[in-house]
């Protein structure tokens, strides 16, 4: 089961609350570099495909129209939030995650990778690339929610009927890496609650992964932990695109 870093929805996040006017830039960047270190982008062809700060990155695309960003967290043969071309749908499936800039007319995707230069430096460096600027078939958040129940007692369901001694759905611990993210200035109410769920149930998904299980066992609660898993990634990413919904 793959469980996506925070990097993509921080982004997301409170790029679109700066989008929104909630928020500036510099919070943005901000955030980031607290959560992850240093930000940085190469492979822009609008500069020349060279490196630059992820700062400046944002601040030039809004000059040529930035409107939104979305975000996308596949896993293979579900690539969530991804419209093409192929090309860049393999390399964000790899990374479990990305980031949609929807500019005017076009969109640029943005692929995370962790960038250690020496002994000390530790970052965030976002590879840029090509996107479709097709929309994605999403989920609303109210419907997004309701699969998140329905997922999470079928699972739920699933794992108690599991004989032996990992039985349940872990809870998962307030406070744990990557267990809550919250969303940005200028989201509603809902879409906090619906974010704050997914994230916790994405961290149960974690702890129930890293329990021992016999083969069978595995086998009788697979599917459901499946749906779960694909329903957590609708109900965040649905969470994120709820500011421009209001």
């Amino acid at each position: 089961m793959r469980i996506d870093s925070p990097v993509s929805a921080t982004l997301v996040s409170w790029g679109n609350s700066w989008l929104a006017g909630h928020t500036g830039l510099d919070d943005v960047v901000d955030r980031l570099e607290a959560a992850a270190g240093p930000q940085v982008t190469a492979g822009d062809t609008a500069a020349g495909g060279g490196e630059c700060t992820l700062r400046a990155f944002l601040a030039d695309r809004r000059i040529e129209g930035l409107r939104a960003l979305r975000l996308a967290l596949p896993a293979p043969g579900d690539p969530l939030g991804l419209t093409g071309p192929p090309a860049f749908n393999g390399i964000a499936i790899d990374a479990g995650q990305a980031v949609i800039a929807v500019l005017s007319g076009r969109c640029l995707g943005l692929v995370p990778a962790a960038d250690r230069r020496g002994s000390s430096y530790s970052g965030v460096r976002w590879t840029v690339h090509e996107a479709s600027a097709a929309p994605p078939d999403l989920p609303s958040l109210a419907e997004a929610e309701r699969a998140l129940s329905t997922a999470m007692r079928s699972a739920t369901d699933a794992l108690l009927a599991v004989a032996g001694p990992a039985q349940g759905l872990p809870a998962a611990v307030q406070g744990e890496d990557d267990a809550e993210v919250p969303l940005a200035p200028g989201y509603p109410g809902r879409a906090h609650r619906v974010g704050v769920l997914a994230a916790r149930l994405a961290l149960a998904l974690r702890l129930a992964d890293e329990r021992g299980l016999t083969a069978g066992q595995i086998a009788a609660r697979g599917e459901a932990l499946r749906d779960l898993d694909r329903a957590v990634r609708r109900a965040r990413i649905a969470a994120h695109h709820a500011i421009f919904q209001i």
